[in-house]
């Protein structure tokens, strides 16, 4: 079965336990849990039962050796992620809102998240899907230079690639986006934006306005535009802009809703490997979302094919596979 690879960041999440705490004042935190918005979703593919790798970097400390460890456990190959001696593995520092916000404080800059050089990619044998991240693009110059690099090794064995804008204008800040996410479009072959993120890419009005857009100046030929609990619309290239398989979020009593869009794109990619529908990657696909979403901590999800099933089968994230924080 052909692999599913990434490369970009790994980190540690550092969480509040409830909302509405903050990050200023002393306070109760858990963790670390694995996180990294690659690694959340490589994580996915492997515990879906495809061939998965990743390209990264940690530190050679207890936080990276934790993150390796949890990777290989769950059957992601993990020769491609080096540990860098004298650095600190990446972390972040997330408190949660009743409103459903977030606040964050990062250490990734000069960290090994964004080190990894992809030297070796040339070694991947049977790639079948490179999936890039936007945030990892807009770590740094010399990282998004890199990742292209390896999409270009990779795109050249035969792999398709999928891409996640993941746009957050934080991380982006005075470049422009074109000079960012342009090489990963005119390369793409799946297209996995928000509604905003597509009216970004797309430059028009309306979500179908933005699909004919994209499908007019880049080869993708799937875009899957996720709507969180309003759930998916996927528009194929063959089908046009102005039919979409469209297909509703499953029920699900909200635990953490990080990662949950990683697992989506790991579940889409698993279902077109799998020679499914749109319709079915979809459903795949949002099943791990939402089993992600029923969990506290960023791949605490109980993902599993079993799982997914059973979310498929009932429309909902049963209580038992549930997640709660732990005190």
């Amino acid at each position: 079965m052909p692999s599913i690879w990434t490369m970009g960041e790994l980190l540690v999440e550092i969480m509040r336990p409830q909302p509405g705490l903050g990050l200023y004042n002393p306070g109760p935190f858990l963790g670390p849990y694995p996180s990294g918005a690659p690694a959340i979703f490589i994580d996915t593919v492997a515990r879906l039962g495809h061939p998965a790798g990743m390209i990264g970097g940690v530190g050679e400390d207890d936080f990276g050796r934790g993150l390796i460890d949890r990777l290989r456990t769950d059957g992601v190959r993990c020769e491609h992620i080096h540990s860098y001696p004298g650095h600190a593995t990446a972390v972040a520092f997330v408190s949660y809102f009743d409103d459903g916000s977030r606040q964050f404080i990062y250490h990734i800059d000069g960290t090994p998240a964004v080190l990894a050089d992809g030297h070796g990619a040339e070694m991947i044998a049977g790639p079948g899907y490179f999936h890039i991240m936007g945030c990892s693009l807009m770590a740094n110059d010399l990282f998004r230079a890199r990742i292209f690099g390896v999409m270009s090794v990779l795109h050249k064995k035969g792999a398709k690639i999928s891409f996640d804008p993941n746009i957050r204008p934080e991380l982006l800040g005075s470049r422009k986006l074109e000079d960012v996410v342009g090489p990963v479009l005119q390369l793409c072959h799946v297209l996995l934006p928000g509604v905003g993120e597509l009216a970004l890419l797309g430059g028009q009005e309306t979500v179908q306005e933005n699909v004919a857009a994209l499908f007019a100046r880049t080869p993708i030929e799937i875009i899957v535009v996720k709507r969180g609990k309003q759930g998916a619309s996927v528009y194929s290239r063959k089908d046009g802009a102005g039919e979409s398989v469209d297909v509703p979020a499953y029920v699900v009593d909200e635990v953490d809703p990080t990662g949950a869009g990683d697992c989506f794109d790991a579940g889409f990619l698993c279902g077109l490997l799998e020679g499914l529908s749109l319709k079915g990657c979809a459903e795949v696909a949002s099943a791990a979302g939402a089993l992600n979403a029923g969990a506290f901590g960023p791949m605490e999800g109980k993902i599993s094919r079993a799982n997914v099933a059973k979310v498929m089968k009932t429309g909902c994230v049963p209580a038992e596979l549930l997640v709660r924080p732990q005190a």
